[in-house]
């Protein structure tokens, strides 16, 4: 492979594996569907638990802030990606994942998993989903993103939220990002037996915003 080659696919790890290129262009910037609703269904608890599994993103912690004086718990989950992918211990990712959970049942009122679920094998995506059940209070929800078609090879993305509730940029997340898998609507629904889901949009990107709920 000739040395511009490895420019094309950015800076290699000491494991071998390239971090995903950036996408070329400005950062587009999607309405989002599900994101109001989400707002709307915290916005009627005092002082919510909020888990996301998205980086620390400045405007996304005042935006929570003001929008519901929640507590916000950040776990960002792509490091855990990032770190499996490069040792090539993916299998252990579902264990993995369970330890970022708090150990209380029903003890978070909502959880912003964004687009985690699309880099996940299936025993990873079952071991997050069930955890997700378990610590979502009554009245809870559950928002995240599922693409409709596999990709070989994609970057891991970071949410911004605007100051428009319902319009977020999508910002390039460093590292090795990963294969995308599609999840079905029945496979979603079968993970989170336990929730309803309460909205789902088709956003012409051809991806899903899925809003789920537990019944108060």
């Amino acid at each position: 492979m000739a040395f511009s080659d490895l420019l094309k696919f950015g800076k290699k790890s000491d494991s071998g594996v390239a971090d995903a290129p950036a996408p070329k262009g400005s950062d587009p910037v999607v309405v989002s569907k599900a994101l109001p609703k989400f707002v709307a269904a915290l916005s009627q608890k005092e002082s919510p638990v909020l888990l996301d599994f998205g980086p620390v993103i400045g405007s996304n912690v005042a935006f929570f802030g003001e929008q519901l004086g929640c507590k916000l718990v950040i776990e960002d989950l792509a490091v855990e990606l990032d770190r499996h992918t490069k040792a090539d211990t993916r299998e252990q990712l579902p264990e993995t994942l369970v330890k970022h959970f708090p150990k209380g049942d029903q003890s978070v009122d909502g959880i912003l998993c964004w687009d985690v679920f699309d880099f996940l094998e299936k025993p990873a995506a079952l071991a997050l989903s069930r955890e997700i059940v378990r610590v979502l209070k009554p009245g809870g929800a559950v928002m995240g993103f599922f693409c409709t078609s596999p990709v070989e090879r994609s970057a891991f993305t970071k949410f911004e939220i605007l100051q428009e509730q319902s319009s977020m940029r999508h910002r390039h997340h460093p590292g090795v990002g990963g294969q995308k898998f599609v999840l079905q609507n029945r496979d979603i629904i079968k993970m989170f037996e336990g929730l309803i889901v309460s909205d789902s949009f088709l956003l012409k990107s051809n991806t899903r915003e899925i809003l789920l709920r537990r019944r108060s």
